[in-house]
């Protein structure tokens, strides 16, 4: 329901949750000036941030969370559709009707002439359950195309099917993040928590404060800075780095082998390939000393409470599944994962890209986790559904598959975008922007006019996280209730509505996709009862009331499961795996032509694309343009001075950046922030060399030389800058030191502070 406002045109406070990260921190919204009944609209209303004392965040926020309201009145919002009736013609404003006629009539003809699966759908992590929900659904019984993925194959895709592999089951962290309050050692793997997510940093206090954060990441980030030991492997060799770690384990005494024997099964097999990785071998491949490899096993091995967990720096590696099962491997030989105090986990990224993996916009997967090809899964959800079984289709291209596909001639002919800007965030960025341009539909639904909307036949204007309701999971898999603070703008509809109008078009009975959230949420129960992620206990009511609830939640009186793996992990026997996998490398690896190694990565002041961080001034502000992090002798080499603009160029194009002096930087590696547009894109870089298991592209390590800029570009910013700290924002000190809000926002003690 909207927000109820008081005569003079102030509300109450709705308790609510930070758009931006899986952390999900908790916050409360203040809604003022809003116009009373019969009162012009303009101006917009002002909204005001306030942080909730919420088990993850125990009211901290970052600089993002403290400005989110920002966006909500951003220039450049959407207010109508457009429709672009040719291509090179400028969009034109038009009716909802005469947009969602458009869109109806074009996927007619265009499944007509092709098939359905000349359609496809693509969704994002930041989407709420309920519309993810009914985007999967939309997209295999209204479309009836089994080309439907989502931008989280880009995030957690390798960690999942790793997961699932060694566990039986992928929830990020199967305990709650408070339960870190109390490690004594913390192994972070390609986490930079105190840019990424700045309140987690107060759950590892009491690991720094004992000397037993461990640090894996080939960057001195704001994170590794905290560490009692940074460990910098050069990138794509986190693999190997595992193995060596895992065999000072075994050859220092550090195994537990009434763990192994009594919860585990394949031990054998994986040391038999551990066994050749010895650290000193390991030192000359990852650059990593082998008396460090043996610290980090021995800080973990004596703490009496101790986790691993790894992140995209792990991950998003064309090996990072593989990569992810190496270092579930060591957390299982210490004997971590499924004990009180200890255990492994997996940091999600994207605001729901726990619940954006569970309920069927993933191209293999139906509600509640189930998989697709299983013949008892689309049974289930056929009959909630009230379809046959037999009308659904298959698996589909997973994302970059399917954007590789666009256009081609067994590819689809028409796309449909909802949450995600893929003109940025996908890699060989330029490449996919040659095939959005070869579609004959391009659909876009968004709050900005982002990179892919701009290229859009029809773009349609939608909510924003405080305009609506809906629920969200986080990287601790709890259910969450994002509630609506204020009314949308006249002529915004909710991604419901979209669905709806487009699926009644294309001959759907109307009461099949519901508008309201909690009607499609109650759904969602009746569709994921019985499967691996169970919220069929979950209602909206037990929300409201506050009750914290981590699924699977099986019935209505069920308290919720915050801690997995207790007692037994998900596979049929109650052990888990160990997976027997061996170091390959980047499927890149530098040469003469392109010496240098890229990675890419986040910074605290923007999310994701920047589709809405480019849009609040403090942020822009603090990081205004893109940059790249480079050793002064490795930029010397290449006859470039901090503060020049350079071209980072790779096999696939080519990236204008700022050259930044980063004396702890590696000298064969260079850090791009993935955030900007246009020529300042990082992915325009990145290689879509993808993981043989969970498709996922190879982000973090490709191949590159660097290029003087000569001509100076009008954007140029001064030199100096105070790195690691941009503008003058410190970064958040995990030992406890407080961390600056923006402008405006007087609260020192706050620390750790898309679509």
């Amino acid at each position: 329901m909207a927000q109820r406002t008081s005569a003079d045109g102030a509300s109450a406070l709705t308790a609510t949750h930070c758009p931006y990260c899986a952390l999900q921190c908790g916050m409360s919204l203040a809604v003022s000036d809003v116009p009373a009944p019969g009162r012009p609209s303009a101006p917009p209303p002002a909204v005001t941030v306030t942080p909730r004392d919420f088990p993850t965040n125990r009211g901290g926020l970052c600089q993002k969370g403290w400005t989110a309201a920002r966006v909500l009145t951003a220039p450049g919002r959407l207010m109508e559709p457009l429709l672009r009736l040719a291509r090179g013609a400028p969009p034109r404003p038009v009716t909802w009707d005469a947009a969602l006629d458009h869109v109806a009539g074009r996927l007619r003809q265009i499944r007509a002439d092709h098939g359905p699966d000349a359609v496809a759908v693509l969704g994002g992590g930041g989407l709420t359950n309920e519309k993810t929900y009914a985007l999967g659904k939309f997209a295999r019984v209204a479309l009836g195309t089994s080309q439907i993925d989502y931008n989280g194959r880009f995030c957690m895709s390798s960690a999942a099917a790793a997961g699932i592999r060694a566990f039986g089951l992928d929830r990020g962290l199967p305990f709650p993040v408070t339960d870190l309050d109390g490690a004594d050692a913390v192994l972070l793997v390609g986490a930079n928590v105190a840019e990424t997510m700045p309140p987690f940093t107060r759950h590892l206090r009491r690991a720094v404060d004992n000397g037993g954060l461990v640090v894996v990441d080939p960057r001195r980030t704001a994170t590794a800075e905290q560490a009692a030991l940074h460990l910098q492997p050069t990138p794509g060799t986190d693999l190997a780095l595992a193995l060596g770690m895992l065999h000072a384990a075994v050859a220092d005494g550090h195994l537990d082998h009434a763990y192994l024997a009594e919860r585990t099964a394949g031990f054998d097999e994986v040391w038999r390939i551990a066994a050749r990785w010895w650290p000193e071998r390991v030192e000359r491949v990852t650059g990593v000393a082998a008396a460090d490899q043996r610290a980090a096993v021995r800080i973990l091995a004596r703490a009496d409470s101790a986790y691993v967990l790894t992140a995209r720096g792990a991950e998003q590696h064309a090996s990072g599944v593989d990569t992810a099962s190496a270092w579930i491997n060591l957390a299982l030989a210490l004997g971590l994962p499924g004990r009180r105090g200890s255990g492994f986990g997996c940091l999600t990224g994207q605001g729901n890209g726990q619940g954006g993996r569970e309920h069927g916009q993933k191209a293999d997967q139906l509600p509640g986790y189930r998989r697709i090809d299983d013949p008892a899964a689309r049974a289930h959800v056929a009959e909630v559904w009230g379809v046959d079984p037999a009308e659904l289709p298959g698996p589909g291209r997973s994302a970059y598959e399917l954007l590789d596909a666009l256009g081609a001639p067994d590819g689809p002919r028409a796309l449909l975008v909802f949450g995600t800007n893929v003109a940025v965030s996908a890699p060989r960025a330029g490449h996919v922007v040659q095939r959005l341009a070869a579609l004959d539909l391009l659909v876009v639904a968004d709050v900005v006019l982002s990179e892919t909307a701009e290229l859009a036949d029809v773009v349609l204007p939608v909510t924003q996280w405080a305009e609506e309701e809906g629920t969200l999971t986080n990287l601790e898999g709890r259910v969450l209730l994002r509630r609506r603070a204020l009314d949308p703008p006249t002529g915004v509809r909710t991604d419901l509505d979209v669905l709806h109008g487009l699926a009644v078009r294309l001959g759907q009975p109307a009461a099949r996709f519901p508008t309201d959230a909690e009607t499609v949420f109650e759904e969602l129960r009746r569709a994921s009862a019985g499967g691996p992620a169970d919220y069929s206990g979950v209602t909206w009511e037990r929300l409201r009331a506050g009750e914290q609830l981590h699924w699977p939640v099986p019935a209505p009186d069920h308290p919720g499961t915050p801690r997995l793996f207790l007692d037994r992990f998900a596979h049929p026997d109650g052990r888990a795996r160990l997976a027997a996998v061996d170091h390959r490398g980047p499927a890149e690896p530098p040469d003469d032509d392109y010496p240098l190694h890229a990675t890419t990565g986040r910074v605290l002041q923007h999310y994701q694309s920047g589709a809405q961080t480019r849009r609040v001034p403090e942020l822009v502000a603090a990081v205004p343009e893109s940059f790249v992090e480079v050793h002064p002798d490795t930029a010397a080499r290449a006859g470039l001075a901090d503060g020049e603009l350079t071209r980072v160029v790779s096999r696939r194009g080519s990236a204008v950046a700022r050259v930044r002096y980063v004396p702890s930087m590696r000298q064969d590696t260079v850090f791009l922030p993935f955030h900007f547009a246009a020529d300042r894109r990082a992915n325009l870089v990145t290689n879509p060399a993808l993981d043989p298991v969970s498709r996922m592209p190879e982000f973090k390590v490709c191949a590159v030389r660097l290029e003087p800029v000569r001509a100076e570009h009008p954007s140029r910013t001064p030199a100096s800058h105070p790195h690691p700290n941009f503008a003058g924002h410190p970064h958040p000190d995990l030992a406890g030191h407080p961390h600056p809000s923006p402008a405006g926002h007087p609260h020192p003690s706050q620390d750790g502070g898309t679509r």
